[in-house]
């Protein structure tokens, strides 16, 4: 396992030792992991599945492939916030394929201002990256769509929805203004709502053919 690498902010060496430890069975070390990333995790799932209940039961799934997966971490590959919420996102995907054929639910109110602004990225009338994720007939289907957006809004997209940085440390990542950030995303978004329903729309007329 790769050390972390000195240019790393402290949280991401504490977070990558914390991993490190809990790859060798040490839960005093998972727990601080759980302490220190679960209000993140947490808010990762529910951007995605927005029934509070099932996104409590993601996280704990998801921390128990942490636990079993902890050795797997690659300090030299990726920093540990981006793997655990890797992990997050996938299993949160995962729900929402479970619960495809039942009647979505009213999103609950959240209100963690820890993390609030996962939520202020996303303009009311369009979905999120996942929600339109989990539509996609394939993943050549999103390649495509996202092959069809400007350098600028694929960066931002990838960074705020599949690193789960927010806005301002987009914008802090790109050098660039907050409210440009705010702007590429939402109409990165726009574009991909549109094209991946187009993809739906092709494949069910295919599978009618």
């Amino acid at each position: 396992m790769a050390v972390a690498p000195a240019d790393w902010s402290d949280r991401s060496k504490e977070l990558s030792a914390l991993l490190a430890r809990s790859g060798l069975g040490d839960r005093q070390a998972f727990a601080a992991l759980y302490e220190r990333t679960s209000a993140h995790l947490f808010a990762v799932v529910l951007r995605i599945n927005r029934d509070r209940a099932q996104a409590e039961d993601v996280l704990q799934e998801v921390y128990v492939n942490v636990w079993r997966a902890a050795q797997s971490f690659d300090a030299a590959q990726s920093q540990p916030l981006t793997w655990l919420t890797s992990v997050a996102r996938n299993r949160a995907i995962d729900s929402l394929r479970r619960k495809q054929t039942e009647p979505q639910t009213q999103p609950a109110p959240f209100t963690d201002d820890e993390d609030k602004d996962v939520y202020d990225d996303v303009a009311d009338d369009a979905p999120t990256p996942l929600e339109m994720l989990s539509r996609a007939s394939d993943a050549r289907a999103l390649a495509q769509c996202m092959e069809g957006l400007s350098a600028s809004q694929r960066q931002s997209v990838a960074l705020a929805f599949y690193d789960g940085l927010s806005h301002a440390e987009v914008a802090d990542r790109m050098r660039e203004p907050l409210g440009t950030v705010k702007s590429w995303v939402r109409r990165a978004l726009l574009s991909l709502k549109a094209c991946l329903d187009n993809a739906v729309l092709r494949d069910g007329r295919a599978r009618g053919a």
